[in-house]
């Protein structure tokens, strides 16, 4: 079943390649155990379908707070994910590190489980949007391009919706704190243009149970890559 599986996850990468930049070279060096990894953890964790369609994960993307990280699923405190986190963000099917474009990417939080997973009438519910974040080097400490491609350019980070932690209320059970990366579906790597959403609830859809996927269909935009966490208020 899995080689049927993997057979069938290169064909539909094939009809996506158009989404990432000329450069790379997703079928020679894709690493199939890590897409496989992250693809099965978001349809376990029920995000594929509920928060974003089907797709092939071809960036890896590392969240983390501290000595505190996202593990595709792992149980984190609330108190330690207080502060922006930090991101690094990997094209693994061009795996040396070194790239070409200057195409940026497009990191999201969202929360399907607001108020509660039970009865998600706040669903969704955006907690971060930030643009201009450039693929990671293999010995950097903060988001940076290889050296053949411009370097470190911080300046380009823009915070579309400003950072809030996540803080799930009491008696509400666990919250899937989703990491979505979009890259753009034309593949420019002119600055983008991104709509703000009016409200935090829904995205602001006028109270439409919407969410990231329309936001992002909205903006040009496909995704590439995902992370996530559980959290939950200590009283329950």
């Amino acid at each position: 079943m899995l080689l049927p599986l993997f057979i069938l996850l290169l064909l539909h990468l094939c009809r996506r390649i158009a989404a990432l930049p000329t450069e790379q070279k997703p079928l020679n060096s894709i690493d199939s155990k890590g897409i496989l990894d992250i693809r099965a953890a978001l349809r376990k964790a029920e995000i594929i379908p509920t928060v974003i369609n089907d797709f092939i994960p071809s960036h890896s993307v590392s969240i983390s707070w501290d000595k505190k990280s996202a593990a595709l699923g792992n149980t984190l405190k609330p108190k330690h994910v207080q502060d922006q986190p930090t991101i690094k963000l990997h094209d693994e099917t061009n795996p040396d590190g070194c790239y070409s474009t200057n195409m940026t990417y497009v990191i999201t939080l969202t929360d399907p489980d607001a108020p509660s997973r039970d009865n998600p009438k706040w669903s969704e519910f955006c907690h971060w949007i930030v643009s201009g974040v450039h693929l990671s080097g293999p010995s950097d400490t903060v988001s940076e391009s290889c050296s053949n491609s411009g370097g470190k350019k911080e300046s380009d980070l823009k915070e579309v919706m400003e950072y809030k932690p996540p803080g799930p209320p009491p008696k509400t059970g666990k919250h899937r704190y989703v990491f979505l990366v979009f890259a753009p579906s034309n593949s420019t790597s002119l600055p983008l243009t991104l709509s703000k959403p009016k409200d935090r609830k829904h995205w602001g859809y006028d109270g439409e149970r919407k969410g990231v996927r329309k936001w992002a269909e909205e903006n040009g935009l496909v995704p590439v890559g995902a992370n996530f966490i559980y959290a939950q208020n200590d009283e329950q």
